[in-house]
Protein backbone atom coordinates (compact mmCIF):
# COMPACT_ATOMS: atom_id res chain seq x y z
CA UNK A 1 0.00 0.00 0.00
CA UNK A 2 1.37 3.44 -1.17
CA UNK A 3 1.58 5.99 1.89
CA UNK A 4 -0.20 9.21 0.73
CA UNK A 5 1.46 11.83 0.43
CA UNK A 6 -1.08 14.52 0.15
CA UNK A 7 -4.17 15.83 2.55
CA UNK A 8 -6.80 13.37 2.73
CA UNK A 9 -9.32 14.07 1.00
CA UNK A 10 -13.69 13.26 1.43
CA UNK A 11 -14.42 11.72 -1.80
CA UNK A 12 -17.86 10.43 -3.14
CA UNK A 13 -18.03 7.46 -5.67
CA UNK A 14 -21.10 6.38 -7.52
CA UNK A 15 -21.58 3.10 -8.43
CA UNK A 16 -23.90 1.09 -10.10
CA UNK A 17 -22.99 -2.38 -8.38
CA UNK A 18 -24.78 -5.26 -10.97
CA UNK A 19 -22.51 -7.60 -9.80
CA UNK A 20 -21.20 -7.90 -14.08
CA UNK A 21 -18.56 -5.16 -14.88
CA UNK A 22 -20.41 -2.00 -13.72
CA UNK A 23 -19.69 -2.93 -10.53
CA UNK A 24 -16.05 -3.61 -10.84
CA UNK A 25 -14.11 -0.45 -11.24
CA UNK A 26 -16.39 1.70 -8.90
CA UNK A 27 -15.07 -0.93 -5.98
CA UNK A 28 -11.31 -0.95 -7.57
CA UNK A 29 -11.44 3.32 -6.92
CA UNK A 30 -12.78 3.20 -3.58
CA UNK A 31 -10.29 0.44 -2.65
CA UNK A 32 -7.46 2.52 -4.38
CA UNK A 33 -8.87 5.92 -2.29
CA UNK A 34 -9.11 3.96 1.14
CA UNK A 35 -5.67 2.34 0.34
CA UNK A 36 -4.04 5.84 0.73
CA UNK A 37 -6.01 7.00 3.17
CA UNK A 38 -8.52 8.81 1.71
CA UNK A 39 -11.96 9.31 3.12
CA UNK A 40 -14.08 7.30 0.40
CA UNK A 41 -17.52 6.51 0.74
CA UNK A 42 -19.07 3.88 -1.86
CA UNK A 43 -22.48 4.51 -3.01
CA UNK A 44 -23.92 1.66 -4.80
CA UNK A 45 -27.17 3.56 -7.00
CA UNK A 46 -27.88 0.07 -8.40
CA UNK A 47 -31.77 0.12 -6.45
CA UNK A 48 -32.00 3.30 -6.28
CA UNK A 49 -35.71 3.29 -6.86
CA UNK A 50 -36.43 0.20 -4.37
CA UNK A 51 -37.23 -0.70 -1.16
CA UNK A 52 -33.69 -2.61 -0.47
CA UNK A 53 -30.27 -2.74 -1.83
CA UNK A 54 -30.00 -6.07 -0.68
CA UNK A 55 -30.19 -8.31 -3.78
CA UNK A 56 -32.52 -11.32 -4.31
CA UNK A 57 -34.32 -9.80 -1.40
CA UNK A 58 -38.67 -9.17 -1.69
CA UNK A 59 -37.33 -5.48 -1.04
CA UNK A 60 -35.03 -5.09 -3.83
CA UNK A 61 -37.96 -5.91 -6.28
CA UNK A 62 -40.39 -3.72 -5.09
CA UNK A 63 -40.52 0.09 -4.99
CA UNK A 64 -39.20 2.46 -2.00
CA UNK A 65 -41.94 5.24 -1.41
CA UNK A 66 -41.92 8.27 -2.27
CA UNK A 67 -43.16 10.04 -5.66
CA UNK A 68 -39.72 10.14 -7.50
CA UNK A 69 -38.82 6.86 -6.51
CA UNK A 70 -42.00 5.34 -7.99
CA UNK A 71 -41.75 7.27 -11.25
CA UNK A 72 -38.42 6.01 -11.15
CA UNK A 73 -39.48 2.35 -10.69
CA UNK A 74 -41.96 2.78 -13.48
CA UNK A 75 -39.53 4.02 -15.72
CA UNK A 76 -37.14 1.45 -15.00
CA UNK A 77 -40.06 -1.27 -15.17
CA UNK A 78 -40.86 0.23 -19.03
CA UNK A 79 -37.09 0.07 -19.90
CA UNK A 80 -37.03 -3.45 -19.33
CA UNK A 81 -40.07 -3.96 -21.49
CA UNK A 82 -38.92 -2.25 -24.13
CA UNK A 83 -35.71 -3.26 -24.11
CA UNK A 84 -36.94 -7.71 -24.40
CA UNK A 85 -37.32 -6.46 -28.90
CA UNK A 86 -36.39 -3.19 -29.95
CA UNK A 87 -38.61 -2.93 -32.62
CA UNK A 88 -39.26 0.54 -34.08
CA UNK A 89 -42.17 1.58 -31.72
CA UNK A 90 -39.84 0.51 -28.76
CA UNK A 91 -36.79 2.12 -30.08
CA UNK A 92 -38.92 5.59 -30.44
CA UNK A 93 -39.92 5.32 -27.20
CA UNK A 94 -37.39 4.10 -25.37
CA UNK A 95 -35.14 7.53 -25.90
CA UNK A 96 -37.60 9.27 -23.57
CA UNK A 97 -37.45 6.51 -21.03
CA UNK A 98 -33.81 6.77 -20.77
CA UNK A 99 -33.92 10.75 -20.81
CA UNK A 100 -36.61 10.76 -18.26
CA UNK A 101 -34.43 8.19 -16.03
CA UNK A 102 -31.30 10.23 -16.04
CA UNK A 103 -33.41 13.18 -14.82
CA UNK A 104 -34.84 11.41 -11.87
CA UNK A 105 -31.93 9.71 -10.52
CA UNK A 106 -30.14 13.46 -11.14
CA UNK A 107 -32.92 15.01 -8.95
CA UNK A 108 -33.04 11.99 -6.21
CA UNK A 109 -28.99 11.99 -5.71
CA UNK A 110 -29.40 15.72 -5.14
CA UNK A 111 -31.96 15.68 -2.78
CA UNK A 112 -30.55 12.01 -0.89
CA UNK A 113 -26.67 13.19 -0.82
CA UNK A 114 -24.78 15.89 0.97
CA UNK A 115 -23.06 16.42 -2.17
CA UNK A 116 -20.97 19.78 -0.86
CA UNK A 117 -19.38 17.36 1.88
CA UNK A 118 -16.69 16.06 -0.82
CA UNK A 119 -14.04 17.23 -2.09
CA UNK A 120 -14.09 14.80 -5.44
CA UNK A 121 -17.56 13.39 -6.75
CA UNK A 122 -16.89 10.84 -9.35
CA UNK A 123 -19.08 9.16 -10.89
CA UNK A 124 -19.56 5.70 -12.76
CA UNK A 125 -22.43 4.96 -14.69
CA UNK A 126 -23.46 7.13 -17.56
CA UNK A 127 -27.48 7.06 -15.48
CA UNK A 128 -26.40 8.48 -12.76
CA UNK A 129 -24.24 10.89 -14.51
CA UNK A 130 -26.21 14.17 -14.45
CA UNK A 131 -25.47 14.49 -11.04
CA UNK A 132 -21.74 15.89 -11.97
CA UNK A 133 -24.18 19.06 -13.18
CA UNK A 134 -25.09 19.58 -9.94
CA UNK A 135 -23.20 22.99 -9.04
CA UNK A 136 -21.74 21.65 -5.83
CA UNK A 137 -18.11 22.88 -4.11
CA UNK A 138 -16.91 19.36 -5.09
CA UNK A 139 -14.68 18.82 -7.31
CA UNK A 140 -16.45 16.45 -10.58
CA UNK A 141 -14.51 13.11 -12.24
CA UNK A 142 -16.71 11.21 -14.92
CA UNK A 143 -15.41 7.71 -15.03
CA UNK A 144 -17.75 7.41 -18.35
CA UNK A 145 -17.71 3.34 -19.19
CA UNK A 146 -18.45 4.01 -22.97
CA UNK A 147 -19.61 7.38 -24.72
CA UNK A 148 -23.28 6.16 -24.27
CA UNK A 149 -25.57 7.81 -26.95
CA UNK A 150 -23.33 6.10 -29.51
CA UNK A 151 -23.68 2.51 -27.11
CA UNK A 152 -27.26 3.09 -27.56
CA UNK A 153 -27.55 3.32 -31.07
CA UNK A 154 -25.84 0.73 -32.40
CA UNK A 155 -27.62 -1.21 -29.88
CA UNK A 156 -30.69 -0.14 -31.77
CA UNK A 157 -32.26 1.74 -28.72
CA UNK A 158 -32.44 5.22 -30.54
CA UNK A 159 -33.80 6.69 -33.92
CA UNK A 160 -31.25 8.73 -35.75
CA UNK A 161 -32.68 12.37 -34.50
CA UNK A 162 -32.44 10.74 -30.78
CA UNK A 163 -28.81 9.68 -31.09
CA UNK A 164 -27.68 12.75 -32.23
CA UNK A 165 -29.80 14.49 -29.73
CA UNK A 166 -28.44 12.06 -26.70
CA UNK A 167 -24.42 12.75 -27.96
CA UNK A 168 -25.17 16.47 -28.02
CA UNK A 169 -26.63 16.51 -24.51
CA UNK A 170 -23.91 14.14 -23.23
CA UNK A 171 -20.74 16.36 -25.16
CA UNK A 172 -22.05 19.10 -22.97
CA UNK A 173 -21.39 16.77 -19.62
CA UNK A 174 -18.06 15.65 -20.92
CA UNK A 175 -17.34 19.30 -21.25
CA UNK A 176 -18.13 20.38 -18.20
CA UNK A 177 -16.97 18.12 -15.49
CA UNK A 178 -13.26 18.84 -14.35
CA UNK A 179 -11.94 15.75 -15.59
CA UNK A 180 -12.94 12.89 -17.56
CA UNK A 181 -12.12 9.08 -18.01
CA UNK A 182 -13.02 5.84 -20.08
CA UNK A 183 -12.93 2.51 -19.24
CA UNK A 184 -10.28 2.37 -22.10
CA UNK A 185 -8.15 4.74 -23.30
CA UNK A 186 -9.37 4.07 -27.00
CA UNK A 187 -12.68 5.23 -25.96
CA UNK A 188 -11.18 8.93 -25.27
CA UNK A 189 -9.38 8.75 -28.96
CA UNK A 190 -13.49 8.07 -30.39
CA UNK A 191 -15.36 10.56 -28.42
CA UNK A 192 -12.46 13.24 -29.43
CA UNK A 193 -13.31 12.47 -32.83
CA UNK A 194 -16.79 11.42 -32.82
CA UNK A 195 -18.54 14.08 -30.43
CA UNK A 196 -16.06 16.76 -31.14
CA UNK A 197 -15.55 17.58 -27.50
CA UNK A 198 -11.75 19.40 -27.02
CA UNK A 199 -10.38 16.22 -24.39
CA UNK A 200 -8.84 18.96 -22.76
CA UNK A 201 -10.38 16.91 -19.57
CA UNK A 202 -9.22 13.93 -20.11
CA UNK A 203 -7.57 12.17 -17.16
CA UNK A 204 -7.35 8.57 -18.48
CA UNK A 205 -7.78 5.82 -16.01
CA UNK A 206 -8.14 1.95 -17.83
CA UNK A 207 -9.30 -0.56 -16.63
CA UNK A 208 -7.15 -2.63 -14.63
CA UNK A 209 -7.14 -6.34 -12.90
CA UNK A 210 -5.67 -8.08 -10.06
CA UNK A 211 -3.42 -10.93 -11.62
CA UNK A 212 -4.15 -14.76 -10.47
CA UNK A 213 -1.65 -16.26 -8.82
CA UNK A 214 -2.17 -19.57 -9.85
CA UNK A 215 -2.08 -19.21 -13.58
CA UNK A 216 -3.68 -21.55 -16.76
CA UNK A 217 -1.82 -23.98 -17.79
CA UNK A 218 -1.58 -25.93 -21.13
CA UNK A 219 -3.51 -28.72 -21.85
CA UNK A 220 -4.93 -30.80 -25.16
CA UNK A 221 -7.14 -30.23 -26.80
CA UNK A 222 -7.14 -26.78 -26.13
CA UNK A 223 -10.58 -25.46 -24.00
CA UNK A 224 -11.91 -22.04 -24.90
CA UNK A 225 -13.84 -19.83 -21.85
CA UNK A 226 -16.83 -17.07 -22.72
CA UNK A 227 -17.36 -15.17 -19.47
CA UNK A 228 -19.66 -12.08 -19.60
CA UNK A 229 -22.34 -10.70 -19.71
CA UNK A 230 -24.89 -12.26 -22.48
CA UNK A 231 -27.45 -9.33 -22.64
CA UNK A 232 -26.02 -6.90 -25.26
CA UNK A 233 -26.46 -6.98 -29.42
CA UNK A 234 -22.92 -6.11 -29.54
CA UNK A 235 -21.55 -9.21 -28.32
CA UNK A 236 -23.21 -11.03 -31.16
CA UNK A 237 -24.49 -14.08 -29.57
CA UNK A 238 -24.62 -15.35 -33.20
CA UNK A 239 -21.71 -15.12 -33.76
CA UNK A 240 -20.75 -17.02 -31.04
CA UNK A 241 -22.98 -19.84 -31.63
CA UNK A 242 -21.40 -20.19 -35.19
CA UNK A 243 -17.69 -20.81 -33.83
CA UNK A 244 -19.43 -23.42 -30.78
CA UNK A 245 -20.30 -25.00 -34.24
CA UNK A 246 -16.60 -24.63 -35.78
CA UNK A 247 -14.86 -25.81 -32.34
CA UNK A 248 -16.80 -28.08 -29.68
CA UNK A 249 -14.36 -27.30 -26.64
CA UNK A 250 -16.18 -23.63 -25.99
CA UNK A 251 -17.93 -22.79 -22.38
CA UNK A 252 -20.05 -19.94 -21.62
CA UNK A 253 -20.84 -18.51 -18.39
CA UNK A 254 -22.33 -14.95 -17.32
CA UNK A 255 -26.13 -14.00 -18.07
CA UNK A 256 -28.87 -13.81 -18.30
CA UNK A 257 -29.28 -17.36 -19.96
CA UNK A 258 -29.08 -17.35 -24.05
CA UNK A 259 -31.77 -18.85 -26.27
CA UNK A 260 -31.49 -22.74 -26.10
CA UNK A 261 -31.47 -22.40 -29.94
CA UNK A 262 -28.16 -21.04 -30.15
CA UNK A 263 -27.07 -24.30 -28.83
CA UNK A 264 -24.51 -22.77 -26.33
CA UNK A 265 -22.45 -24.91 -24.09
CA UNK A 266 -24.08 -22.40 -20.98
CA UNK A 267 -22.82 -23.27 -17.85
CA UNK A 268 -24.33 -20.36 -15.81
CA UNK A 269 -22.50 -18.34 -13.70
CA UNK A 270 -18.85 -18.40 -12.17
CA UNK A 271 -16.24 -17.26 -10.15
CA UNK A 272 -13.19 -16.20 -12.59
CA UNK A 273 -11.17 -19.05 -10.64
CA UNK A 274 -12.93 -20.81 -13.16
CA UNK A 275 -10.43 -19.55 -15.68
CA UNK A 276 -7.60 -21.28 -14.61
CA UNK A 277 -9.14 -24.54 -16.08
CA UNK A 278 -9.44 -22.87 -19.48
CA UNK A 279 -6.38 -22.19 -22.49
CA UNK A 280 -8.28 -19.34 -24.68
CA UNK A 281 -10.57 -16.62 -23.59
CA UNK A 282 -12.72 -15.23 -25.95
CA UNK A 283 -14.64 -11.89 -27.32
CA UNK A 284 -16.86 -11.69 -29.47
CA UNK A 285 -18.10 -8.68 -31.54
CA UNK A 286 -20.11 -7.08 -34.35
CA UNK A 287 -18.11 -6.06 -37.22
CA UNK A 288 -20.97 -3.04 -38.02
CA UNK A 289 -20.11 -1.56 -34.69
CA UNK A 290 -18.22 1.07 -35.25
CA UNK A 291 -17.78 2.14 -31.15
CA UNK A 292 -17.18 -1.92 -30.08
CA UNK A 293 -14.47 -1.64 -33.36
CA UNK A 294 -12.51 0.77 -31.55
CA UNK A 295 -13.32 -0.73 -27.78
CA UNK A 296 -12.35 -3.04 -25.39
CA UNK A 297 -14.06 -5.51 -23.28
CA UNK A 298 -13.40 -5.56 -19.30
CA UNK A 299 -13.57 -9.78 -19.71
CA UNK A 300 -10.56 -9.28 -21.81
CA UNK A 301 -8.48 -8.34 -18.52
CA UNK A 302 -9.97 -11.23 -16.76
CA UNK A 303 -8.33 -13.59 -18.94
CA UNK A 304 -4.77 -11.92 -19.12
CA UNK A 305 -5.18 -12.14 -15.56
CA UNK A 306 -4.85 -15.90 -15.33
CA UNK A 307 -2.29 -16.09 -18.53
CA UNK A 308 -4.99 -16.67 -21.07
CA UNK A 309 -4.72 -16.16 -24.92
CA UNK A 310 -7.36 -14.01 -25.91
CA UNK A 311 -9.18 -14.83 -29.44
CA UNK A 312 -10.44 -11.32 -30.49
CA UNK A 313 -12.25 -10.54 -33.51
CA UNK A 314 -9.65 -9.34 -36.30
CA UNK A 315 -12.25 -6.50 -37.06
CA UNK A 316 -11.62 -4.99 -33.73
CA UNK A 317 -8.74 -2.15 -33.75
CA UNK A 318 -5.67 -1.19 -31.22
CA UNK A 319 -5.28 -5.07 -30.68
CA UNK A 320 -1.16 -3.89 -29.73
CA UNK A 321 -2.73 -2.19 -26.69
CA UNK A 322 -3.02 -5.94 -25.04
CA UNK A 323 -0.45 -7.66 -25.53
CA UNK A 324 -1.66 -11.34 -25.86
CA UNK A 325 -4.04 -11.09 -28.11
CA UNK A 326 -4.63 -13.01 -31.08
CA UNK A 327 -7.44 -12.18 -33.99
CA UNK A 328 -9.37 -14.77 -36.05
CA UNK A 329 -11.96 -14.64 -37.54
CA UNK A 330 -14.97 -16.85 -39.01
CA UNK A 331 -12.63 -18.96 -41.48
CA UNK A 332 -9.52 -18.74 -39.66
CA UNK A 333 -11.05 -19.68 -35.87
CA UNK A 334 -10.08 -23.64 -36.09
CA UNK A 335 -6.73 -23.28 -37.57
CA UNK A 336 -6.01 -20.33 -35.21
CA UNK A 337 -6.48 -22.66 -32.25
CA UNK A 338 -4.69 -24.99 -34.22
CA UNK A 339 -1.70 -23.20 -34.69
CA UNK A 340 -1.22 -22.77 -30.90
CA UNK A 341 -2.09 -25.91 -29.89
CA UNK A 342 1.60 -26.66 -29.74
CA UNK A 343 2.66 -26.31 -26.24
CA UNK A 344 5.47 -24.19 -26.92
CA UNK A 345 4.20 -21.51 -28.56
CA UNK A 346 0.80 -21.60 -26.23
CA UNK A 347 3.38 -21.09 -23.46
CA UNK A 348 4.93 -17.56 -25.40
CA UNK A 349 1.91 -16.57 -25.81
CA UNK A 350 0.35 -16.97 -22.31
CA UNK A 351 3.34 -15.46 -20.96
CA UNK A 352 2.78 -12.30 -23.01
CA UNK A 353 -0.89 -11.91 -21.85
CA UNK A 354 0.59 -12.70 -18.25
CA UNK A 355 2.86 -10.06 -18.29
CA UNK A 356 0.50 -7.59 -20.20
CA UNK A 357 -1.63 -8.37 -16.72
CA UNK A 358 0.73 -7.28 -14.45
CA UNK A 359 1.47 -3.93 -16.18
CA UNK A 360 -1.93 -3.14 -16.24
CA UNK A 361 -2.58 -3.92 -12.22
CA UNK A 362 -5.34 -1.23 -10.53
CA UNK A 363 -2.49 0.07 -8.80
CA UNK A 364 -1.36 1.07 -11.97
CA UNK A 365 -4.36 2.48 -14.34
CA UNK A 366 -5.77 4.38 -11.36
CA UNK A 367 -2.46 6.12 -10.39
CA UNK A 368 -3.52 9.08 -12.56
CA UNK A 369 -5.92 9.88 -9.58
CA UNK A 370 -3.13 10.68 -7.20
CA UNK A 371 -2.77 13.80 -9.55
CA UNK A 372 -6.48 14.76 -9.16
CA UNK A 373 -6.50 14.66 -5.20
CA UNK A 374 -2.92 16.72 -5.20
CA UNK A 375 -0.26 14.27 -4.72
Amino acid sequence: MDTPTTEAQRVLVLGKLDGYANGIKPAAVHRYLVERGHHATLVNTYHLSRASSVAGSLGSKLPRPGLRRLALYALEAASAVLSRRWASRSRHLSFYVLVGGYRLRRSLLRSLLPLDDFDLIICEHPDDAGVLTVRTAAQTLYECPTPWADELFFEDRLTERQHQKLRRLEAELFESVDALSFSWQTYAGYAVEHYGISGRNLLQLNWGCIPADHRAAFRDPPRIVYMSSLSSKFIDLPLLSRLSNLYPHIDVYGGPPPDAALGLNYLGHASPTVLREYQFGLITCRPDDELRRDGFSAKHLDYIAYGLPVLVPAWRRHMDLLRGSVPYDENSFVSVIRALSDEAEWKRVSDEAYAQAQRLTWDQTLRPLDTLLGA
